[in-house]
């Protein structure tokens, strides 16, 4: 008996949102996602992850622990100073206890809590939680 695609691609879908992935693999791989990566394993969001050379872009393998529920990138990368970093976290994350807005500053890649505590600000990358 034949399916319609679109019913048999929501089967797989839900098979798959059932199985959850335990490795994943990113390409290109550079200093930033690296730092990034780094970031949410030690807030816990992730497990190790390993850096692959290819001789090319190179890739990353990532092991994941299922607590990571979304991760995004910010682009352009907006200029924030430590005062507004509580506004661009109220934008991005679903709460205040909850989850990590990422940014570049002149002290080095950091979390939006570091860079509060540090009093500085950057460019927003990115955010997780």
């Amino acid at each position: 008996r034949r399916r319609r695609r679109s019913v048999q691609g929501s089967e797989d879908h839900d098979r798959a949102s059932r199985r959850p992935l335990r490795q994943v693999i990113t390409r290109p791989c550079s200093k930033v996602v690296i730092k990034f990566l780094a970031i949410m394993q030690k807030n816990g969001y992730i497990g190790d992850f390993e850096v692959i050379d290819d001789h090319r872009g190179g890739k990353i393998c990532i092991e994941l622990i299922g607590r990571l529920n979304k991760a995004g990138v910010i682009s352009p990368r907006f200029d924030a100073t430590h005062v507004e970093l509580e506004n661009w976290q109220s934008r991005l994350l679903p709460s205040r206890l909850f989850g990590h807005v990422v940014l570049t500053t002149s002290q080095g890649i950091m979390d939006h809590h570091e860079a509060m505590s540090k009093q500085v600000g950057g460019k927003i990358l990115g955010f997780f939680f």
